[in-house]
């Protein structure tokens, strides 16, 4: 039995959570059956770890200690963005096959369709997040426990918000698929260069820092430098905070109002 037919056939009108916990399931077990997935699609963050990270050491003159604490956290921001922003592919190709209309009609909410299945993104973001800080740590890279635990929720709460959103672009861009990748593309690397992840903005010209000011991800940046850091006080975190819970709420929001209108 297929995995949509046995949620279709299992599933009851029993609430909000009970449907949001059912769709979760029905999400995370492709990642039980091949969890080597979550591990590929780390390869480009890795990537800019290991042959990005050895230039910024290089340039701050072999500084690891002041140079890591930087890149790092920055990393683990681009993980929880190239994560999310792709879920809606996966959306797109059960709408191809079918299978996102048998899942309409079953007796589920249409919230709870989009809710699950942004909830399931915390996974694979928490599994990613923690092999990046284990990687970089034989290679100097010290990390305060709590503030990890602590930087990794803010990331789920954006990566919630974010993969909504991307969920809702594939309902909007469901026969054209190409729309889809258009704007991922044309929206994910302004994004990522203006948070100041990979180089510092504050010698970039005025235009540059005046987009980054209103770039969520930049904020996030800051918050997990000083959480990773173990500087919970600093006020960089609760600017991140802040820029999650932001884009956690417009993203369901709009995520749930793309479903329910949803045929």
């Amino acid at each position: 039995m297929s995995t949509t037919t046995s949620l279709e056939t299992s599933a009851r009108p029993t609430g909000f959570a009970r449907d949001t916990a059912t769709v979760f399931m029905r999400e995370s077990r492709p990642l039980v059956r091949d969890p080597f997935s979550v591990i590929f699609s780390l390869v480009q963050p890795l990537v800019f770890l290991g042959l990005f990270g050895p230039l910024l050491v290089g340039a701050a003159g072999g500084d690891v200690a002041g140079t890591l604490p930087w890149f790092v956290p920055g990393i683990l921001v681009m993980v929880a963005l190239f994560g999310t922003a792709s879920t809606g592919a996966n959306l797109l190709f059960e709408m191809q096959t079918g299978s996102h209309e048998r899942t309409l009609v079953a007796p589920l909410s249409r919230s709870a369709l989009l809710v699950g299945r942004a909830l399931k993104e915390v996974v694979p973001l928490t599994i990613q997040g923690t092999i990046v800080v284990l990687v970089a740590v034989p290679f100097g890279f010290s990390v305060d426990t709590l503030g990890l635990i602590a930087g990794l929720a803010v990331l789920a709460v954006f990566g919630i918000g974010f993969g909504a959103l991307s969920y809702s672009l594939a309902l909007a861009c469901r026969n054209r698929d190409w729309m889809f990748w258009m704007v991922h593309q044309t929206l994910l690397f302004p994004l990522m260069i203006l948070s100041g992840m990979l180089l510092p903005l504050e010698d970039g010209p005025d235009w540059m820092r005046v987009a980054a000011a209103v770039n969520p991800l930049s904020y996030l940046v800051g918050a997990e430098r000083a959480l990773l850091a173990g500087d919970v006080g600093d006020p960089a975190v609760l600017g991140g905070i802040l820029a999650a819970v932001a884009t956690c709420a417009i993203g369901v929001f709009v995520g749930v109002r793309s479903m329910r209108r949803a045929s």
